[in-house]
Parts: structure tokens; sequence; C-alpha cells
């Protein structure tokens, strides 16, 4: 789904997400927690990657500039976020398209 549609979902809701990874970061106070942001044609949506699963994924993780992301919508108020399960690589769509992120890891 697109950031656009991501953001009309109720919490709890199981789905995914796609974009290019635009920030990568994971904050001493974190607990290990990665925190991403993807970014697509509609918008932006955060991710939350608990360490667990950073284990089981680090490379799609931390090398992947396009991202998939299966996991649970979450949202409380005005904080929206994708809580992830499962991380998939789909750099390989991009073709010869480059970009960037900001990584603080």
């Amino acid at each position: 789904m697109n950031a656009q549609t991501l953001a009309t979902y109720k919490n709890g809701r199981v789905t995914r997400g796609c974009g290019i990874v635009t920030v990568r970061q994971r904050p001493g106070t974190a607990k290990g927690v990665l925190f991403m942001t993807l970014e697509d044609e509609s918008g932006s949506v955060n991710v939350i990657v608990w360490p667990s699963l950073l284990e089981r994924y680090r490379k799609e993780a931390l090398g992947a500039t396009l991202l998939g992301v299966h996991g649970v919508w979450q949202t409380d108020c005005k904080v929206k976020h994708l809580v992830a399960r499962r991380l998939f690589d789909m750099t390989a769509l991009l073709g010869d398209l480059t970009t960037t992120s900001r990584d603080f890891c």
C-alpha cells in the first residue's frame, strides 16, 4: 500500500508497504530498535524494526534502497507507523535509478 492509503488504516491492521529508504536511525537510547522512513509517490511511512527482526533481516534492513515491509500498522492519535514483521529488498526494481539515504546507524 502507498503511504497515503496506509494513513487511513485503523490500528492493528496487518498490511504491507514499499518505498525508497530515506532515513535509517538506531539511537543509542532505543535499545537496538531501528527506525526507518520510506518514501513513495504519495508520502512517507515510518517503520519500526525490533532488534530480533533486525538480526534476521539485517542485510535487507541496512542494505536495501527500495524496501518492502510486511507488518502491523499502528496508530495512536497522530503517531502512525508500520511495525515490521518481514523485510524484502526490492532494490533491483529501481534499475539505473540511484538514491541515497541518511543513515544514522
